[in-house]
């Protein structure tokens, strides 16, 4: 760790809005007067007796800045017509303000900040933003997007620990805004690491200010996802268990509103099994459980939840939640009234909606401020590092045992076979991966970093960890409920054969180095058969050194054995570094160094495709 935020800045930041340009948005529920309650100091002046302001949202913003995707060189599209950026969400964000009054607007972020496009990895690992060789670092690209368009808080998610907490602490520490996060507690003294909430005031010419608090929650599988990043330094106790400790706190402190950023989803799952005692997707179970919230903004699911409504148990207060989605491909608005009863604000009305920015232009003044980080990136991603013989494609790397998957396997095991100790290194070692993307193309001729990176979009690290052949194969058959059963006889459609159980394909691990089969016609459980090694049919005892990625080594997706197994192997260094230097020292890519099928689906033991 490198500082607590605790003696850098206030516990709580407050931070006063001027009344001036609020008086000239007077038009937005300004509503009839009464006089101001005595003790307030505004003496027999008329004060407004209700009053409107709005709470904006953003989330899972992962490093896009701007309408572009680096992987495809070329600005970004979709078939639902997506734009993506907070290019464009700042210019949705200043038509907010300019409609309903610069100071009756707050903006807000739900997390996933510093992660996720090259634009991202190029200023945590190329050019870092926490400086090289004693020098210091460049400002990083999300840091003044963020502060040009004014934010007042953001959570902390998950993604934010993946470049180590000393990264983290330099993007803090760039930001003109808290990051929040009331359950990042420091492991030895279980005192929060970064600033559980912050009050903002909204003033209200002639009457009390409107006393907003803002309380940030972050996810609990970061234990298991960055374990190597915050194991021993920092524990993440449950979304509820914290909300019900700060929550009362800030209707303490005279918050009149109370408003969650969570990076967190709606509906009480989890993917990591029985790993940790607390939920993944805890949003819901805040609303219901914690009373005194107003509203939610909801994160890290990826998905697009205009308004939602949930009972608190205790109150039977409605409780207002939305998603926008990811990458800036929606912004959510949350509109809240109040009325003045004895000197205390109370919400009267509260509605949400997303707002889609793809209509208007990207905001030019983050334009001419990051133009040039983004010029960089593009040439960086487009650098060639070698040839391939043959056009490697992963369409459709999730049912079909495709030499693209092959090249990531490869690399694995070729780089935990360097590290292994004489004992380990006599056991037999295999690999397995997830398809991340069916869109990822290698193509015949020039190879860049851009094409790698398109392979292996996640910035994971490489492990080994050993497996007997009865857990290997409970570890097969996890993955393969992956699929839809589809009896015997039956045509299968790829369209509709995977993601059983949302069950997606960053979750779907395929193995090399051993020969199986997955027999769809069955029920999960059950699917796997003819798993052997060399021939020989795989022993229960039998066991293998198994390369795997950090995520998955630690629980991630919640397979069974993996994060208890014993390590043989581990690395600091990036898979999809590991890639690009196998590129870079080979010259040419070519699938017959390393394409072997080793894998099938069947259909009571006759192969799918």
């Amino acid at each position: 760790m490198t500082h607590s935020p605790m003696n850098r800045r206030e516990f709580v930041k407050k931070s006063a809005v001027t009344g001036a340009a609020v008086a000239a948005a007077g038009a937005v529920g300004s509503g009839s007067a009464e006089a101001a309650e005595q003790g307030h100091g505004h003496g027999h002046e008329k004060a407004p007796r209700t009053w409107s302001f709005s709470i904006l949202g953003t989330t899972d913003l992962h490093g896009h800045v701007f309408d572009w995707d680096y992987y495809a060189d070329a600005p970004y599209t979709d078939k639902a017509g997506n734009s993506v950026g907070v290019a464009r969400v700042a210019t949705l964000i200043k038509q907010q303000r300019e409609a309903k009054g610069e100071h009756r607007v707050l903006l807000v972020d739900a997390g996933d900040i510093i992660q996720g496009t090259s634009l991202a990895y190029y200023f945590a690992r190329v050019d870092p933003i926490t400086g090289t060789d004693g020098k210091r670092g460049p400002k990083h690209p999300m840091a003044v997007a963020m502060n040009h368009m004014r934010y007042d808080a953001a959570a902390l998610g998950n993604h934010e620990f993946n470049y180590g907490i000393d990264t983290l602490r330099k993007f803090e520490d760039q930001c003109d805004f808290p990051l929040l996060g009331a359950n990042a507690l420091h492991a030895k003294t279980l005192r929060p690491a970064f600033e559980p909430y912050t009050v903002k005031h909204i003033k209200v010419p002639g009457a009390p200010d409107i006393k907003v608090g803002i309380l940030g929650l972050t996810n609990p599988g970061i234990a298991i996802w960055d374990k190597d990043n915050v194991g021993g330094k920092l524990v993440f106790p449950g979304l509820v268990e914290q909300a019900k400790k700060y929550v009362p706190r800030l209707r303490a402190l005279g918050c009149d509103v109370v408003f969650l950023t969570d990076h967190s989803g709606l509906d009480g799952s989890s993917s990591w099994g029985d790993e940790l005692p607390y939920i993944e997707n805890a949003s819901n179970l805040v609303a219901e459980q914690v009373p005194g919230i107003d509203a939610i903004l909801v994160g890290h699911t990826h998905v697009e939840v205009p308004s939602y409504t949930v009972k608190n148990d205790e109150t039977g207060e409605d409780v207002l939640l939305s998603e926008p989605y990811c990458w800036g491909y929606r912004l959510s608005v949350f509109d809240f009234e109040l009325e003045l009863h004895h000197g205390q604000w109370k919400v009267t009305s509260k509605k949400a909606q997303t707002l889609n920015p793809n209509g208007v232009a990207e905001d030019p003044q983050i334009k001419k401020l990051l133009e040039a980080d983004h010029e960089l990136v593009v040439k960086y991603v487009n650098t060639p590092v070698g040839t391939c013989t043959a056009d490697l494609s992963a369409a459709e790397s999730c049912w079909k045992d495709v030499p693209i998957m092959d090249f990531i396997h490869k690399v694995q095991i070729e780089t935990v076979k360097t590290g292994l100790s004489a004992a380990d290194a006599a056991l037999p070692l295999i690999s397995v991966a997830a398809p991340f993307s069916r869109t990822a193309d290698i193509p015949q001729g020039n190879v860049t970093i851009k094409d790698i990176a398109g392979l292996y979009i996640y910035d994971n690290t490489l492990y080994a960890k050993k497996l007997t052949g009865a857990q290997l194969k409970d570890y097969l058959e996890y993955a393969a409920k992956y699929y839809i059963q589809v009896p015997a006889g039956t045509e299968v459609d790829t369209a509709t054969l995977t993601n059983a159980n949302s069950f997606w394909d960053y979750m779907y691990d395929t193995a090399a180095g051993v020969d199986y089969d997955i027999d769809i016609a069955q029920p999960e459980g059950s699917r796997i058969k003819n798993l052997s090694y060399n021939g020989t049919a795989v022993a229960d005892d039998q066991v293998f050194v198994v390369a795997v990625n950090n995520y998955r080594a630690n629980g991630g997706s919640g397979y069974p054995h993996i994060a208890s197994a014993e390590i043989a192997y581990s690395s600091t260094n990036e898979i999809r570094d590991m890639m690009i230097d196998y590129v870079t020292a080979t010259k040419t890519l070519d699938p017959a160094d390393f394409a072997v099928t080793n894998w099938k689906l069947t259909q009571a033991g006759t192969p799918v495709f």
